[in-house]
């Protein structure tokens, strides 16, 4: 049973890492036609590995929402949400499917998500032409922030388990 203070806790973890999202989103983006590269994905990533598929769901939808609407791609922000939200959530639901130990292939495979569910999105917005030119982009920035949240994590949950218990 958790404990208050660790449900409390949780919760500025789960915030901080949202907060995290929205800056790491907005001060390491590459515009691109029709929208932007970013670091945000590690961030959401770790938060997916770190505390499972819910959280990364939230901390996904929510933070990348958040800074689509702050960098003026409001018209983004339905698709970010769902499409991010669901790349932290793959993140958390693959590495508990696999008993904790493959960190990096659950990211990869989240990413890959991102890319794709973009890539759907994209054609919807503007046609299969700009999917088609964000997808390599795409794949490399959720290649990017699997690798880095991973090592992340590989540092950081330790920390982050001792203080939830």
């Amino acid at each position: 049973m958790k404990t208050k203070k660790s449900s409390t806790y949780r919760l500025v973890v789960l915030a901080l890492f949202m907060a995290l999202t929205v800056v790491m989103t907005l001060l390491f983006r590459i515009p691109i036609p029709y929208g932007y590269v970013n670091l945000g994905d590690m961030v959401l990533l770790l938060a997916g590995l770190s505390f499972g598929g819910s959280a990364g769901f939230f901390v996904g939808s929510l933070g990348s929402m958040l800074a689509d609407l702050f960098a003026g791609y409001a018209f983004y922000a339905p698709i970010t949400f769902v499409v991010k939200g669901l790349e932290g959530f793959f993140a958390g639901w693959l590495f508990q499917k696999m008993d904790h130990k493959r960190p990096l292939v659950a990211t990869v495979i989240a990413g890959v998500w991102m890319a794709i569910g973009y890539a759907i999105g994209d054609t919807v917005l503007f046609g299969f032409g700009a999917a088609i030119a964000s997808f390599p982009l795409n794949i490399a920035q959720g290649l990017v922030g699997a690798f880095l949240s991973t090592l992340l994590y590989r540092w950081l949950n330790p920390y982050i388990a001792k203080k939830l218990k």
